[in-house]
């Protein structure tokens, strides 16, 4: 089971850099990842996604790459592979994976101006590593899927691990 973790800082360069580094430490394995978004909260009040990941560029690929193989079996790839694209780039952008995009965005309400939070929905992590590593950010927790304990030790070992943290 996965567990969900939105963090607020004070502006959107380190919220990227936290997601930078939390992309990282999934290439180290420390840390399984099913979604990692950026959610900025402009001055003027409207709320933007940075996604990680494009479902849609992942689907286009994949829909050209299958059009393309069922293209070759009719002698016609470069047809079969434009048709796949565009199917694939369809369905990609109407798929959501990952933390709901209407909820982040309810979350992002209550951001101030300015401000944005790092969405993660962690499937398992390395804490003794990870934390420290997220925790050097600062930040402020202001959603988990944890309980209430859990919440409360999570905040304690990040204290430890980097006494300027407000996670």
């Amino acid at each position: 089971m996965s567990n969900l973790f939105a963090i607020a800082y004070p502006d959107v360069p380190t919220a990227q850099k936290v997601r930078d580094e939390l992309v990282g430490l999934q290439k180290q394995k420390l840390i399984d990842l099913e979604d990692v978004v950026v959610v900025e909260r402009r001055e003027d009040g409207k709320i933007k996604l940075h996604q990680a990941m494009s479902n849609t560029g992942m689907g286009a690929a994949s829909g050209a790459l299958w059009g393309g193989v069922i293209g070759l079996l009719f002698f016609m790839p470069f047809l079969g592979a434009a048709i796949g694209g565009a199917t694939g780039a369809a369905v990609g952008a109407s798929t959501d994976t990952g933390v709901d995009d209407n909820f982040m965005r309810q979350v992002g309400e209550k951001l101030e101006p300015g401000k944005a939070a790092v969405f993660a929905l962690v499937r398992s992590a390395t804490q003794d590593k990870v934390i420290p590593a997220v925790a050097q950010f600062g930040g402020e927790l202001i959603q988990t899927s944890l309980s209430h304990d859990e919440e409360e030790h999570l905040r304690e070992i990040a204290k430890a691990a980097y006494p300027a943290s407000t996670l």
